[in-house]
């Protein structure tokens, strides 16, 4: 799959997970719809109704905050599953979380430096992150990026395990939030096919 049907596709097939407008008591989010946020959507200049939040605006702020921050081009240019995994843990916890383990998992893979430098984990995925990861594929190829992807995503059962340690009301999702992460890389979630038109109107 080439990369934009891939973003097109995730991007689509996340909003189709998500659902359309959800307002649970215990999500310390608020209101959602398409799984965006009340301050997400205001951020982004949506001052609707979030009942009324039209679907194609929030593949915008999908793109924009969750694709392309986190540089999922180039990531995907080298392994398509750490793409994914990026872009839904991005979608679930924030972007700059999702960028921050990316850069400390890379600072423990790098063998003590040998095989590239420490990188700032400061949540902003730019040029030395990108750089380090291209280093890392160099050194320990695809098996490598598939180990990447796979300890990216136990990072992500400890967060959320954490969340719900911390704050009991949480634990109302903790089962999902497990269950999302453990079938993620199975494509568990991605074998309902979403409408054609869902993808074709998230924007290049």
């Amino acid at each position: 799959m080439n990369i934009d049907e891939l973003k097109r596709r995730l991007i689509a097939e996340v909003i189709d997970r998500e659902g359309g407008y959800v307002n649970h008591p215990a999500d310390r989010g608020g209101p959602t719809c398409w799984g965006i946020t009340l301050q997400v959507a205001r951020d982004n200049g949506y001052q609707g109704d979030m009942r009324a939040l039209p679907r194609p605006f929030a593949a915008k702020i999908y793109a924009n905050r969750y694709w392309h921050s986190l540089a999922l081009d180039e990531v995907a240019e080298l392994n398509q599953d750490l793409a994914l995994v990026l872009f839904d843990f991005g979608v679930n916890s924030g972007p700059g979380r999702a960028a921050e383990y990316l850069q400390i998992q890379l600072n423990v893979l790098n063998d003590r430096g040998r095989l590239y430098d420490d990188i700032k984990a400061d949540g902003a995925l730019g040029p030395a992150t990108i750089g380090a990861l291209r280093a890392f594929a160099d050194a320990r190829g695809d098996t490598g990026l598939t180990v990447l992807s796979h300890t990216m995503n136990a990072e992500r059962v400890v967060f959320c395990r954490r969340l719900a340690e911390r704050n009991e009301s949480q634990e109302a999702f903790a089962y999902g939030w497990f269950r999302r992460v453990v079938e993620l890389l199975s494509h568990v979630l991605h074998q309902r096919p979403v409408p054609r038109e869902w993808i074709d109107e998230v924007a290049a």
